[in-house]
C-alpha cells in the first residue's frame, strides 16, 4: 500500500483529441480524487469520456489543460505501478501459452531480459495468480479458460507487475451475469490492499462494495456511492433508467466491512432501459 493521500488526481482537466482550442472536448474541465482505499466506480454513456479518462492517468495522452498526477508525480513516471485492464481485452484462444505465460506477460517492464523470465518473476506471477483465485489453472492452455476465468486472469496480469493502483475498463462486458458477480466480490477482495478504479457502462453495477460513483459525461460529478439515485443516473443518461434496491448487507456476507462496502444503508443502483 502506497502512503500517498491522494493516488490519483485530475485538477481542472480538459481535453480533445485534436488539440485545438475551438474543437468539442472530450472531458470539460473535470477533477477527481482517488484516495489509498478508494473502490471509484466511473459510470457514463458511451461517448462520455471514460476510457479517455483512464489514458489520461497512464500517461497515454496528455490534457490540453489542467493537472494530471498519479502518486504525486506525472503518470508517465509511475506507470509500472499501474494495473491496467483494458477494454475488451482478448486472449487469443489460438496461442500456444498456459495462464503463468499469460499471466507472465505482465512482468515485462521489470524484466531486464525481456520475455525471459526469472524466479522472481515467477513467484510475482504466482502471487498475483492466488490473489485472483487461479492457482489452480497456471498450467491450464489459455483457450481452454471460459470467459470468466479469462477476466480473472486478464487481472492477475495486471496485477504481476506489483500494482499499487488498479484501472480497469469495462471488466464486465461479455460475462453471465454469475461471472460479474464474482469479479465484483475478487475485485472487492483486493480493494482490501489496492484502491482501484473501474469504469462500466452498464450502470446495473454500481453496489455496495464501491465507496464513491464518478458521474461522467464531459464533466464529471463524483457522488457516494450510497447516495447515486434514479434520478442522478436518469440526469446523466438523459432517458428512463430503472433502480435496482440491493440487499443492505454486505454482498460478500462480511456485516460492518470497511474495504470498499456502504454502512449506512443499502446503495440504489440503476439499469439503462433500453
Amino acid at each position: 500500500m502506497n502512503d500517498f493521500a491522494k493516488v490519483v488526481e485530475l485538477e481542472g482537466v480538459t481535453f480533445s483529441y485534436t488539440g485545438q482550442p475551438e474543437a468539442e472536448p472530450v472531458l470539460d474541465n473535470v477533477s477527481l480524487t482517488v484516495e489509498p482505499r478508494d473502490f471509484v466506480g466511473l459510470i457514463g454513456p458511451n461517448g462520455g469520456g471514460k476510457t479517455t479518462l483512464l489514458k489520461l492517468v497512464l500517461g497515454l495522452i496528455r490534457p490540453q489543460a489542467g493537472r494530471v498526477q498519479v502518486f504525486g508525480r506525472p503518470p508517465t513516471e509511475v506507470r509500472g505501478r499501474i494495473g491496467y485492464v483494458p477494454q475488451h481485452a482478448k486472449i487469443d484462444a489460438s496461442v500456444p501459452a498456459n495462464v503463468l505465460d499469460v499471466v507472465l506477460t505482465g512482468r515485462l517492464s521489470r524484466s531486464s531480459w525481456g520475455p525471459l523470465f526469472g524466479s522472481s518473476h515467477v513467484k510475482a506471477a504466482t502471487r498475483a495468480l492466488e490473489q485472483t483465485g487461479t492457482a489452480d489453472l497456471a498450467k491450464r492452455a489459455i483457450g481452454e479458460l471460459s470467459g470468466g476465468q479469462q477476466q480473472r486472469v486478464l487481472v492477475a496480469r495486471a496485477l504481476a507487475g506489483e500494482a499499487e493502483l488498479l484501472l480497469l475498463d469495462e471488466p464486465t462486458s461479455g460475462v453471465d451475469a454469475h461471472m460479474e458477480d464474482t469479479l465484483i466480490d475478487l475485485l472487492h477482495e483486493l480493494n482490501r490492499d489496492l484502491p482501484i478504479v473501474m469504469v462500466s457502462h452498464d450502470v446495473s453495477f454500481v453496489s455496495r462494495h464501491l465507496k464513491s460513483v464518478a458521474c461522467l459525461n464531459r464533466r464529471l460529478v463524483t457522488h457516494a456511492a450510497s447516495k447515486v439515485t434514479h434520478d442522478t443516473i436518469a440526469q446523466m443518461y438523459q432517458d428512463e433508467v430503472l433502480s435496482v434496491q440491493h440487499a443492505e448487507e454486505c454482498a460478500l456476507a462480511d456485516p460492518g466491512c470497511d474495504h470498499g462496502c456502504q454502512a449506512d444503508g443499502a446503495a440504489e443502483a440503476a439499469r439503462s432501459n433500453d
